[in-house]
């Protein structure tokens, strides 16, 4: 475990290190889901060593357009790039006698092993979980699926829309019951990769007391139903069946997109206070028929949202969200991502990174979404990782990793 620091000089931040320095994870996914969980590990300070198919690689290294061309010439793909960061690689033929000793020997001198094969494909490569825990007991497995790992469909092969869908995101998600949509980004893989890493620290952490290993599994199913929030209750509590019904939430009113004169703004009135701050700003009736709480105006909604818009037709955006802020009633605009990623906010929170890419040169990427910090006497020091490591070619660091392998 940890120990506490004693020194009282306060610490000196690593720009390439992070809670996880000095733990080995093992890659063996591909395509999203069990990507973006190693990616967040390595974020976090672990040595992540990405294991692909010789020639091809990771499914993803093919995904596009879009794709940018490097110095050599070749199509690189920025979806590949989305979910690879701080890795090495190495490629391996896992049908060969090679390619299994030297996973047998990462195996056994690693931390973590992530995987999202169908269930039974390790099994029959000669990597059970339980021959992964022989290799090595104190090995934490993280194993993602599509749809679970057992039950009567817990072989059906995972992908993001097919999951959104089946796990209910859909109809929730549109301009109405009849118009299904998916959500823009691939959140069943997002959700399932995030969930797995959680797992992944939780079981480090409890390694730490028993010193054991053990498998953590989730899948795109599970990850999708666990972020069902109150929509789950509504049905599994008060027995309604919750519907997609565009830009505006189904429990609470006004909380939604508001058009106004030459665009449109967000409101999220979550509150009486907040409703009578709102009207008293654009000399609406607090106290109008349908309108006096927040349960009437949920019943009202299309009322209250042709009243607001009818106070608003006339305000441009910049006019409107002063007004809003002035009046102390949360509100924004809808960014498109260049917008999102040129934001002094954005950038104020390290969410955009550069790395050097030694095709394509220096990148800009999607930055890590934690940052840490350590109280000191005079205030804080944080240690976020700042220096990140680009996407790896494929088998870039092979030589080094057998060679890393042949001294212990």
């Amino acid at each position: 475990m940890p120990q506490p620091v004693t020194s009282d000089l306060p610490p000196q931040p690593d720009p390439e290190s992070g809670p996880l320095t000095g733990t080995v994870v093992i890659d063996l996914t591909r395509a999203l889901a069990g990507p973006h969980a190693a990616m967040m590990l390595g974020d976090l300070g672990a040595r992540v060593i990405k294991v692909e198919t010789p020639g091809t690689g990771d499914d993803t290294r093919g995904w596009g357009p879009p794709f940018v061309e490097g110095s050599d010439g070749c199509p690189h793909s920025t979806y590949f790039l989305s979910c690879n960061r701080n890795k090495e690689s190495i490629a391996l033929d896992l049908k060969s006698d090679d390619g299994r000793e030297v996973l047998t020997a990462l195996v056994e001198r690693a931390d973590v092993l992530l995987e999202n094969f169908r269930p039974g494909v390790l099994d029959r490569l000669g990597f059970s979980t339980t021959r992964l825990l022989e290799l090595n007991p104190r090995l934490v497995v993280l194993s993602i699926s599509g749809f679970g790992h057992d039950g009567p469909e817990g072989g059906r092969a995972g992908y993001d829309q097919i999951a959104q869908g089946e796990a209910g995101l859909m109809s929730l998600t549109g301009s109405g019951p009849d118009d299904p949509q998916r959500v823009g980004a691939p959140v069943g893989d997002l959700l399932a990769g995030m969930y797995g890493a959680y797992g992944v620290l939780a079981a480090l952490l409890e390694r730490g007391r028993t010193g054991r290993g053990q498998v953590v599994r989730t899948s795109l199913l599970a990850a999708i139903v666990g972020v069902h929030a109150f929509q789950g209750t509504r049905w599994t509590v008060a027995g309604e069946v919750p519907r997609a019904q565009g830009n505006h939430h189904p429990s609470i009113c006004p909380y939604g997109l508001f058009h106004c004169a030459g665009g449109a703004v967000q409101l999220s009135v979550g509150s009486e206070a907040l409703w009578l701050r709102l009207c008293t700003e654009f000399g609406l009736d607090p106290r109008a028929p349908g309108m006096a709480t927040n349960a009437e105006r949920v019943a009202s909604r299309e009322a209250v949202v042709a009243t607001i818009e009818t106070a608003f037709a006339d305000v441009r955006v910049a006019e409107l969200l002063a007004r809003l802020d002035r009046a102390g009633v949360p509100a924004g605009t809808v960014r498109s991502l260049d917008e999102v990623y040129t934001w002094d906010q954005t950038l104020s929170q390290g969410l955009l990174v550069q790395v050097e890419h030694p095709i394509l040169g220096p990148i800009d990427l999607p930055g890590p979404p934690l940052r840490f910090f350590t109280p000191t006497d005079d205030g804080e020091v944080e240690t976020t990782r700042t220096r990140h490591a680009a996407p790896p070619l494929l088998d870039a660091d092979g030589a080094a990793v057998r060679a890393w392998l042949a001294t212990l």
